[in-house]
């Protein structure tokens, strides 16, 4: 029997963003999925591989390229990709047309070290969802599973939704 082996490719965003009191601003730190992970006390194996670490609304087409090489040249077939939240759609129709593999997508709309974050949650159900959906490209955020190009951040209530 295999064992489920998931890769983990970061860009930043606001999951990783660090709050800097002296000068009130936030910053794209180091991934948090590690800590978030090793909380959760997860029993199975996975590499953590960070292709940047921007704001997404900072991300290029050279940097959706990068992260398109990064999953073709990964040898899992399970993949999870932190991302900022204002272009994740953007970057997940990049990866579209990938068929032999599971690709998720997730983020959050507050830092994963905050308390109150929804980080660790959409960690959760991404991780469910890189294990069970059928090969293909998924957003999982607000506790849904949506198909990567069928799915848009809705910034009037802080949520992604479906494109009818």
């Amino acid at each position: 029997m295999n064992e489920l082996k998931i890769r983990i490719i970061t860009t930043g965003g606001t999951i990783d963003k660090i709050y800097f009191d002296a000068t009130s601003t936030y910053e794209v730190g180091a991934p948090q999925v590690v800590p978030v992970l090793t909380e959760a006390n997860v029993s199975f194996e996975y590499v953590v591989e960070q292709a940047c670490q921007k704001d997404s609304l900072e991300l290029t087409d050279a940097d959706r390229a990068d992260i398109r090489r990064r999953v073709l040249a990964a040898p899992e077939r399970h993949i999870l990709i932190t991302h900022g939240t204002d272009t994740m759609t953007e970057t997940a129709k990049c990866l579209a047309d990938i068929t032999d593999k599971v690709i998720v997508f997730t983020g959050a709309m507050a830092p994963a070290r905050f308390r109150s974050s929804d980080a660790p949650f959409n960690f959760g159900c991404a991780i469910a969802a890189v294990q069970l959906a059928a090969p293909g490209v998924y957003i999982a955020m607000n506790g849904r599973i949506f198909p990567g190009t069928a799915v848009r951040k809705n910034r009037e209530k802080g949520r992604f939704e479906a494109i009818e």
